[in-house]
């Protein structure tokens, strides 16, 4: 009889890890079968935002592979639209409800992978069965949210609520698709992942777009017409809308594991070791958005819920599951958007998480271009660094530019995860040529200015 690997969550790192475990591991020796509550299975929700503005066609391309894939061509068994209400490791068994039935069954495992994701933060005011209010967490919420943009009586005024990388996205998104849009941000700029310096330069772009962003704002209330927003409450005052957007936040999935006694962490995450096996738990993985890693520079826990995380931990999950052997060596916080005609990056650490860490540093800002000045098509590019004050260590890189800015953070990535100085970097041997880089290149021309900052100080 095949051991049975059983996975809670058919996304990013569940799928990942059942796909590495059997391709180490045949179906003789293991049975997978994973269970997902929507409708889809392995798909791309950071595509969502392109899709609802109409750059992604159909809803479609976003699936990287269908449910019928992975019964046909890897023997993974997944179940659409049933649920795990309960976990019981001591008889090592889960309860499973069919969504669409309400039956309920017993499903025993082996091995198991909770890979249940992240939830999105509804505030007190959102939890109304009024019609009209949208999360963007997963492909069955953009269906829904696309089933309403294209409804007779179209939607003409769009609240989105939240300044992070899902609030901006989408509020670009339904510019897209012709809305009048105002985006409500609690704090004081968009994009808090970059220092307010850099997010000036974010809100200056989404201004022009024409999106009216409200920061130091807070939504209170909602006012409703025959059951459908009509419009939001906040403490500036009412603002019209007939479709909201929630771009709040998330947090871990974990109840169903805190329930079961699995180790939970102070992000919220569960805490698993460098394998993705859950401290202290025989045969039990974690991965994805449901986990929390460690920081590289700052050896701090951290939840950072990305699919590039989330396919990776998976990955080294289903590795571990069919008998090899790797490791999830932590994070260092690359992350890149879009926001209307810019590129953001970011890797490492922003200065208050630098000063949060106890590091004394510098920090330094240039402005230059994508390409040599004199290269038709050559776009503005500001790139900023934050290092060591002492030792010179790269701590943190931020990049805003209309062209190649987002890549460019890559380089700086490899730099920061290497433990690189600001003095290595600016000798680093990278590639010119008048189309692609000026011949001191942004990343060089703002090294050199770190390091010349620090042999001043």
């Amino acid at each position: 009889m095949p051991e049975r690997l059983l996975v809670i969550g058919g996304d990013a790192a569940g799928m990942s890890a059942a796909s590495q475990a059997r391709r180490r591991r045949g179906p003789a020796d293991l049975e997978i079968v994973a269970i997902e509550r929507g409708h889809f299975a392995s798909y791309s929700a950071c595509g969502i935002p392109y899709w609802i503005g109409g750059l992604v066609p159909e809803r479609d391309a976003l699936i990287a592979r269908t449910p019928d894939t992975f019964r046909a061509e890897h023997d993974v068994d997944v179940r659409l639209r049933h649920e795990v209400f309960a976990i019981d490791l001591g008889r090592r068994e889960v309860s499973i409800r069919d969504l669409d039935t309400g039956a309920q069954t017993r499903e025993w495992f082996d091995q198991l992978v909770y890979a249940a994701g992240a939830t999105p933060r509804k505030p007190p005011w959102a939890r109304t069965d009024t019609a009209g209010i949208f999360g963007v967490q997963t492909l069955d919420d953009a269906s829904a949210l696309r089933a309403w943009l294209d409804a007779e009586p179209r939607p003409r005024q769009a609240v989105v609520v939240g300044g992070g990388y899902i609030g901006v996205e989408m509020a670009e998104a339904m510019i897209q698709r012709g809305l009048s849009v105002t985006l409500v941000e609690h704090g004081d700029q968009p994009l808090s992942t970059v220092d307010p310096d850099m997010g000036a330069l974010v809100r200056d772009a989404m201004r022009d777009l024409g999106i009216d962003l409200r920061t130091g704002c807070a939504v209170t209330g909602l006012h409703e017409r025959d059951g459908r927003v009509h419009a939001v409450q906040t403490s500036e005052g009412t603002l019209p809308a007939d479709l909201v957007v929630l771009g709040v936040g998330v947090r871990p999935n974990t109840r169903l594991a805190a329930d079961a006694g699995l180790p939970i962490g102070v992000t919220g995450g569960i805490r698993v070791d460098l394998q993705m096996r859950v401290l202290g738990m025989d045969r039990i993985w974690a991965a994805g958005d449901c986990v929390e890693t460690v920081h590289r520079l700052t050896g701090q826990p951290v939840h950072v819920p990305l699919g590039t995380h989330a396919n990776k931990q998976g990955r080294v999950a289903g590795l571990n599951i069919g008998g090899g052997y790797a490791t999830f060596p932590g994070v260092v916080g690359t992350a890149v958007t879009r926001v209307c005609n810019l590129e953001v990056a970011r890797t490492g650490l922003l200065e208050r998480e630098a000063e949060a860490a106890g590091y004394q540093f510098v920090s330094t800002k240039i402005e230059s271009t994508n390409r040599a000045g004199y290269f038709p098509g050559a776009q503005p590019m500001t790139v900023k660094l934050i290092a060591d004050k002492r030792s010179g260590q790269l701590l943190g890189a931020q990049i805003v530019g209309r062209s190649e800015a987002a890549k460019r953070i890559d380089a700086l990535a490899v730099a920061l995860w290497n433990y690189m100085t600001v003095d290595d970097m600016a000798g680093l041997d990278l590639g010119y040529a008048p189309p692609y880089a000026p011949v001191w290149d942004p990343v060089l021309i703002a090294a050199r200015k770190a390091v010349d900052l620090i042999h001043a100080d």
